[in-house]
């Protein structure tokens, strides 16, 4: 019977062999792995393990094995390396001070170049993880060996089990360590973090590292912009305008920046409180929210919410969405210089008046859209050049964003009253089936509207009633639609 497996030759220097077989008190090579796989799950098991410096003997092991010929006992060393790696400050310092990073690296370089066996390399940079955890010295060393080129085929192995380790890796390196960050956002870099958007576009991502890495280069570092640029299948300018429109009707963006946009969308949401973004993110993500609206040229009313089946619908919500979080974040932690920053920028590009035009064009919500169908042959008029939502819930993010900029901001509230859109915010106060949550929008939106601002309270008031429309979900706001009979279209009146 063979020492190496117990059943094939493996090709182990006896002296290797033997200092595995001894520490184990095993007869073959595959029981002695297993064992002290075993052995290293506890931490009592890492440190007898590391006094009697066992990781040296497994790395010159790994290195005697070929892939795929040994690839059972290959993966079994580099369990049993990535066990003795685990939170043990003595095996971590001997795995650098041994060579074990270039090693490993060399591991996994191999198992690339041939028929890919995702479960080795997912092992194999569980191990460089569980090194990097341990400080400076272990990321120094595996960021100087596998910088750029070997993260660059790592990020591009289309797997969900790589994609998670490979991103703990990449985080664990930058974290704290602005240089690196640079680095991995430049010219060079940023081709890595493309690639592992495009995996996880692919096949998902698992695990919470590839959002806090997305979280590091987007939200709290400036380098969102040419990271989705990078993603675009072609023409476009790096400002988020002007973007050509694929050919024979394509898609402006592509599927790779829809998901890159969804997955910042989700982050930031759920980060709200902890966020402060940069006004470069701020103004880049309202570029493309400009650019996506050509889409409403000739977009259909959206049959359900984000995601849909369309790309450039999804990413003019998705940078709808962002931006309404983004000027949520002075309603959470009050208003401070930084968030006031950001908001006071986007208004300063036209953010208000590109909103109310939006909301203007938009066909009113199903319930007063029933009362004009009902009055059109009277009156004679037609809401036909209205446009419909794209997406359910279209119209509550657009009135999320204005009621987010109107808190605590009279200039955004004088904004709106002079540019008549006093009485289209007032519509968006009705429940509608298109735009869950519109009615809970809309009224924080007109509160933040009359808060403190005697103009817009007394052009409220002074709204004159006309033939009504009942809408009861106004009655508690004082309020009630009316149609206009020179225009057809409606608007909302005070009954107090």
């Amino acid at each position: 019977m063979d020492k190496c497996s117990g059943q094939e030759k493996c090709f182990v220097p006896e002296d290797v062999l033997q200092a595995v077989l001894s520490v184990s008190n095993s007869s073959n090579l595959l029981e002695s792995l297993e064992e002290l796989i075993l052995v290293c799950k506890t931490d009592s098991g890492r440190e007898d393990l590391a006094s009697k410096n066992v990781l040296p003997t497994v790395l010159q092991l790994i290195q005697c094995l070929s892939y795929p010929s040994d690839h059972y006992l290959l993966t079994l060393s580099l369990r049993l390396l990535r066990n003795l790696c685990a939170g043990e400050v003595a095996n971590q310092n001997s795995f650098v001070e041994e060579n074990g990073v270039a090693i490993i690296s060399d591991v996994l370089s191999s198992v690339i170049l041939l028929e890919p066996d995702f479960g080795i390399i997912c092992v194999g940079l569980q191990v460089l993880a569980n090194a990097a955890l341990a400080g400076e010295r272990q990321q120094h060393a595996i960021w100087q060996q596998l910088f750029s080129e070997k993260f660059l085929a790592l990020a591009r192995v289309r797997s969900q089990k790589t994609c998670g380790p490979l991103c703990m890796i990449i985080y664990t390196c930058c974290d704290g360590t602005p240089e690196l960050v640079a680095q991995l956002c430049g010219d060079c870099g940023v081709t890595i973090v493309k690639e592992i958007v495009r995996t996880a576009a692919a096949v998902g991502f698992g695990e919470n590292w590839y959002k806090l890495l997305l979280s590091r280069v987007c939200l709290e570092e400036p380098y969102f912009r040419p990271l989705f640029f990078s993603l675009e299948h072609g023409g476009g300018s790096e400002n988020g305008e002007d973007t050509e429109r694929g050919e024979f009707g394509g898609e402006s963006f592509s599927k790779d920046q829809d998901f890159l946009l969804k997955n910042v969308s989700e982050i930031l949401n759920e980060r709200l409180n902890e966020l402060s973004v940069p006004n470069e993110f701020a103004l880049c993500v309202f570029g493309i929210f400009k650019n996506s609206i050509t889409v409403l040229s000739h977009a259909t009313r959206g049959s359900s919410g984000l995601p849909t089946c369309s790309v450039d619908i999804d990413v003019l919500g998705y940078s709808l969405t962002i931006l309404r979080d983004i000027c949520a974040q002075g309603t959470l932690r009050g208003l401070t210089e930084d968030n006031m920053d950001v908001v006071d920028a986007l208004l300063s590009y036209g953010l208000i008046e590109i909103l109310l035009c939006l909301l203007h064009d938009l066909e009113p919500p199903a319930i007063i859209r029933k009362s004009i169908n009902q009055a059109e042959d009277q009156y004679g008029s037609t809401s036909s050049t209205l446009k419909p939502c794209p997406y359910k819930g279209f119209r509550r993010d657009i009135v999320g964003v204005i009621g987010n900029c109107l808190y605590g901001r009279k200039l955004v509230q004088d904004e709106i009253r002079r540019k008549n859109g006093l009485l289209l915010l007032l519509q968006q106060c009705v429940t509608d089936d298109d735009n869950p949550y519109l009615r809970e929008w809309g009224i924080w939106c007109v509160r933040n509207l009359l808060e403190r601002n005697e103009e817009n309270q007394q052009a409220v008031a002074e709204l004159e009633l006309q033939g009504s429309v009942d809408v009861p979900d106004l009655a508690r706001l004082g309020l009630r639609v009316e149609m206009n009979p020179e225009t057809g279209r409606p608007k909302l009146v005070n009954i107090s």
